[in-house]
């Protein structure tokens, strides 16, 4: 006899007296007993319905009753019995350095969290504030509770020590690399993002370019080299003096854009400025208002994040290349899932997610002179 009572066994057993009154329950939790009596069916093929195994044993009918019957009751599958079964807890860890202190922190929480929803899985997120000592020991906690999984990521694209203990379950990066290559990575294809910034400038008709701000880093380092890579194609070179780094602030596009702007007659100044983010690109609009150079018509300029709440509120709204912070947290979240599902740890490999322009209105036509 299968689990959804053919012949008239398992799911007509308690004959509907019993399942026509639902369970009056007004401080316990709802069981999966109370679901049976309810929907007329056995104990059995509830479990069937909750534990993924109801094709082949139920109709479809009857998983749509026993789902009803969850539903007027209330009923949710107990994750603390499903995970002494399985062995699993339906948790991912998320462990980062000081993540909850930056713009992009609620983009990559949201993408991690909402594909571990999405196959019943929670994230139970630790800020350890960059300190050595407090990864390691939020690792092991994480450890000593059972998480299915841990995430790692890190407020900025970087090399990282890989914290202890990550080695001992299915475990991925985000937003930085490990120094030892020993573990999957998910990062921002930089490269790719400097290059679609300069193709944006050059089918403006941009020839003569700048870059504003930046560090001596793994992302200021990618961006440029994909922005050369882009112009060469095209026979266009930047001049190392157009190359300012002065940094990530406001302060920072402030004092490059002044540099290279001021004094300098119209046809010999750059006409298009590529800056290494938002920030950045905000003191740029900042010095050439204060300079008088209209933006676009005399001076266009992108910046790169997209940062939320910001690039789309400047004057003009600022063009900008866009992390993919959303995505990086889904795709290491689903890196994890698929590990999960299959028993297969993920290949130590690094996935490279797009960085696409978003285009507003600082970036036009170059100016004819």
């Amino acid at each position: 006899m299968t689990a959804d009572g053919s012949g008239g066994g398992a799911e007509d057993r308690n004959g509907g007296r019993e399942g026509a009154r639902p369970a009056s329950r007004d401080v316990t939790r709802p069981t999966s007993r109370d679901v049976a009596r309810l929907a007329g069916v056995s104990h059995t093929a509830v479990s069937f319905v909750f534990n993924g195994r109801a094709e082949g044993n139920l109709s479809p009918a009857t998983q749509e009753r026993i789902r009803q019957a969850a539903a007027q009751l209330g009923y949710r599958p107990d994750p603390v019995a499903r995970g002494l079964r399985s062995r699993r807890t339906a948790v991912l860890g998320l462990v980062t350095d000081e993540i909850a202190s930056s713009p992009f922190a609620g983009r990559l929480l949201r993408g991690a969290m909402e594909a571990a929803w999405s196959s019943d899985h929670l994230i139970l997120t630790v800020d350890t504030g960059g300190d050595r000592a407090k990864e390691d020991a939020a690792v092991a906690e994480l450890l000593d509770r059972r998480v299915d999984g841990i995430i790692y990521a890190a407020m900025s694209l970087r090399r990282v020590r890989v914290p202890e203990g990550l080695h001992r379950t299915h475990s991925v990066l985000a937003n930085c690399l490990p120094e030892d290559g020993s573990l999957p990575a998910v990062v921002p294809a930089e490269r790719a993002g400097g290059g679609g910034a300069a193709r944006l400038l050059l089918d403006h008709g941009h020839r003569r370019l700048a870059v504003i701000g930046g560090l001596d880093d793994i992302a200021s380092r990618e961006r440029l080299r994909g922005f050369r890579d882009a112009l060469r194609a095209e026979g266009v070179t930047v001049p190392p003096e157009w190359v300012v780094r002065t940094g990530g602030e406001i302060s920072s596009g402030y004092e490059g854009a002044v540099r290279l702007l001021e004094g300098a007659p119209a046809g010999q100044r750059p006409t298009g400025v590529f800056c290494y983010n938002d920030r950045v690109a905000a003191g740029v609009l900042h010095a050439a208002a204060r300079l008088g150079i209209e933006v676009p018509a005399g001076l266009s300029v992108v910046g790169y994040d997209d940062q939320e709440h910001m690039a789309a509120f400047l004057t003009p709204a600022l063009t900008s290349v866009a992390l993919p912070h959303r995505a990086m947290g889904e795709t290491a979240a689903r890196l994890l899932l698929e590990a999960l599902a299959t028993g297969r740890t993920p290949p130590a490999t690094t996935r490279r997610l797009a960085c696409p322009v978003v285009s507003r209105a600082s970036v036009g036509p170059a100016p004819i002179r």
